[in-house]
């Protein structure tokens, strides 16, 4: 199985480069976050054309989360309930089983500052996503993939200065609430196959973070019950490309499955 999570920042934004990424990686399941889009506005009909059903968790301009299946691929048991949810009203988790697979896509809340009322809410739905997926992954294989909001090493983090005290990301606690995840018997599948060196997912569109290297690691697929054979961050897709489109702020990561 090949797995793509990708951040898009707004799906409509994003549309003309998506055909390019199904083309480019030819994945079964794409993980999708930030689509910024009300559930009637999905563009199922476009997807289809390309060869993918999508099933969403959609909220209008905010959130909004999605799973895209190669057609011809068996889904089944689709659910964007997430019990203990901080956040219920936000559209932030999908999850279904895709050919004997649990799969979800998250996008976990930002957290903004330490001292803001969103710090702990975010810290409570990693909590959640524990719970929900401590009983999936001892049922069988299982993939969460995402924009976690955090950094889960130093290595993650082009400069841990850049963070001062307040910062949300690269705190103890957050860090903690994704190693508890990795506890389940979950792989990080980056570092399964690069435990050591950068691969940065996101960089501030703002003072040419992208050139220069100013990134952080937060898209992640943890893995359990199934091998992990590669990973690759897109960074072509991070780029302007030749019709001019504005990238996402985000980079697709590429994962490869084994069973």
């Amino acid at each position: 199985m090949r797995l793509v999570t990708w951040n898009v920042n707004s799906l409509k934004a994003r549309w003309p480069r998506v055909p390019e990424l199904l083309d480019a990686h030819a994945p079964d399941v794409v993980c999708l976050q930030e689509t910024k889009l009300a559930a009637d506005a999905f563009p199922h009909a476009a997807l289809a054309e390309l060869g993918y059903v999508a099933v969403e968790s959609s909220q209008g301009r905010w959130n909004g989360v999605a799973l895209l299946v190669r057609e011809g691929l068996t889904v089944a048991d689709v659910s964007d309930e997430l019990p203990g949810n901080p956040v219920p009203e936000e559209a932030r988790w999908i999850e279904a089983t895709v050919e004997g697979v649990r799969v979800a896509s998250v996008y976990v809340p930002n957290g903004r500052e330490v001292a803001s009322e969103w710090y702990p809410r975010k810290l409570d739905f990693l909590a959640a996503m524990r719970d929900r997926l401590a009983p999936v992954v001892a049922a069988g294989p299982t993939v969460v993939a995402g924009d976690f909001n955090v950094a889960p090493e130093d290595q993650d983090v082009w400069d841990l200065a850049a963070f001062p005290e307040g910062a949300t990301h690269v705190t103890g606690p957050e860090r903690a609430a994704v190693a508890a995840l990795v506890d389940l018997g979950m792989v990080d599948a980056q570092r399964a196959v690069q435990p050591q060196g950068e691969a940065f997912t996101w960089w501030d569109y703002r003072g040419g973070a992208f050139h220069r290297g100013h990134g952080l690691r937060i898209d992640l697929a943890l893995v359990a019950g199934l091998g992990v054979t590669a990973v690759t961050v897109d960074r072509d897709a991070r780029r302007n490309n030749a019709a001019g489109d504005k990238p996402s702020d985000h980079a697709p990561v590429v994962v490869d499955l084994s069973r």
